[in-house]
């Protein structure tokens, strides 16, 4: 069995308006739920042995808070591909960069991340989601398995969404 573990950047600072979109930082409430995501992560077995992570800064930063509770033997790759590009680009990504890993996690943006979430995973656990339709938020995570332990079998409709988990629902729950 396969696991996506799809992760939307933290929440970033939109102080300093003549700063591009790509080099926004996190801002106080994204620098609290990164850490508090990976930990929980971590006491829930979420850890990916692969992490495909945006090279935009919010993304970036995102990546560095979560490593002291996530990091184990895991490859990491940046790539500005997930800044640039759709869900599909996304699927492409997590395909290419998988290899024989069995947990995946993309760090990216939305709509992308949406996108694919609904794309790859239209059955699975009915409150995760209704919540994912609801509303991706930032630091919000997916966590979508697939029967079919080939990567290149992750495709439209062929996973099923297990968890939908926000930096609220963690934060009610522990």
């Amino acid at each position: 069995m396969l696991r996506l573990l799809l992760l939307r950047h933290a929440k970033s600072s939109w102080s300093d308006p003549g700063q591009s979109d790509f080099d926004r930082p996190l801002n106080s409430r994204g620098r609290d739920a990164a850490p508090a995501m990976a930990k929980f992560m971590a006491l829930n077995g979420l850890l990916p042995q692969r992490v495909v992570c945006s090279t935009a800064r919010r993304a970036r930063e995102t990546l560095a808070l979560m490593l002291p509770a996530i990091a184990a033997d895991m490859d990491v790759t940046l790539t500005r591909r997930l800044y640039e590009t759709d869900g599909e680009g996304y699927l492409t990504a997590a395909r290419s960069a998988a290899g024989t890993a069995n947990t995946m996690m993309l760090i990216g943006h939305n709509p992308a991340m949406e996108d694919l979430a609904m794309v790859l995973a239209p059955t699975g656990d009915a409150a995760a989601l209704a919540q994912l339709r609801e509303k991706f938020p930032t630091c919000g995570l997916a966590v979508i398995e697939f029967d079919d332990p080939r990567w290149d079998a992750a495709g439209p409709g062929a996973g099923h969404l297990i968890a939908f988990h926000t930096p609220k629902s963690i934060e009610e729950a522990g």
